[in-house]
């Protein structure tokens, strides 16, 4: 077999390993929590948010704004650890190779 075809072959292999992990990211959920866990956020491993829990006692009328700044700092923080873990992830797909390939990342 020649080198470009082993090239070739590698590159399938690992676009296949990619796409399979693009899959369960889309399945995967990450949670993180600001407030003292009082708001909690989840998001797929793609970073896509699907929840956020407020508990009934950080509710105040009178302060919204602070509700709001809570549920920024929760879905921030599950989206940057998603990002973590995506990376993280297709670091050990990618087997090492630099993660800035065309058409494969």
């Amino acid at each position: 077999m020649t080198n470009i075809q082993q090239l070739m072959k590698m590159g399938q292999q690992i676009q296949a390993k990619v796409k399979e992990l693009q899959d369960s990211l889309e399945s995967t959920e990450i949670e993180a929590s600001a407030g003292g866990g009082m708001v909690r956020a989840r998001v797929t491993g793609k970073g896509d948010l699907v929840g956020v829990s407020i508990e009934p006692e950080v509710v105040d009328p009178e302060d919204v704004e602070m509700l709001e700044d809570l549920v920024a700092a929760a879905v921030g923080e599950a989206q940057k650890r998603a990002r973590e873990f995506s990376e993280e992830r297709m670091r050990g797909a990618a087997g090492g190779l630099p993660m800035q390939l065309p058409g494969i990342f």
